[in-house]
């Protein structure tokens, strides 16, 4: 389903979401109040685009294809996989194809952030577009997707 499909709101959240992701996701995670230090919001809006990018995948990644998704080096993959392991967002099981790697998917915690994130960043979206008219809406929804799909990955 290509996401102009989507209702305008979920299209412009999930625009604005690929292009933070592509640019490197340095923006406030959604609900974190500001009561933390910027090494922790960091930390943790980096955690969620693991999460996010589990919560895409049709099956579990490997260290390398999560680094691939977020961009970043295997290094810090595996450092923020572990971090998200060791909250209960994900989980590490071992690949059936190959006893020596092994592939990291979503856990019931990550799943449920994940949803609770979406459902805040889609409110925020929501009553963005409060002042806008239904084609308005659809007409950003179309032209905020294009732009993220064309911005350049860094």
């Amino acid at each position: 389903m290509s996401d102009t499909s989507r209702d305008p709101a979920e299209s412009i959240a999930a625009a604005l979401s690929r292009v933070r992701r592509r640019r490197g996701g340095r923006g406030r995670p959604v609900g974190d109040g500001g009561h933390r230090s910027p090494e922790e919001r960091l930390a943790g809006a980096a955690r969620l685009r693991v999460l996010e990018a589990l919560d895409a995948a049709s099956a579990p990644l490997t260290i390398g294809a999560v680094a691939d998704a977020i961009g970043v080096d295997q290094p810090r993959a595996s450092r923020l996989v572990q971090q998200a392991i060791d909250l209960g967002h994900a989980v590490r099981q071992a690949d059936p194809a190959d006893a020596r790697r092994t592939l990291i998917g979503l856990g019931d915690g990550g799943r449920e952030l994940v949803a609770r994130v979406r459902a805040e960043r889609r409110a925020a979206v929501e009553a963005a577009l409060g002042g806008f008219t239904p084609e308005e809406s659809a007409q950003l929804a179309t032209l905020l997707t294009r732009f993220a799909n064309a911005w350049p990955r860094s």
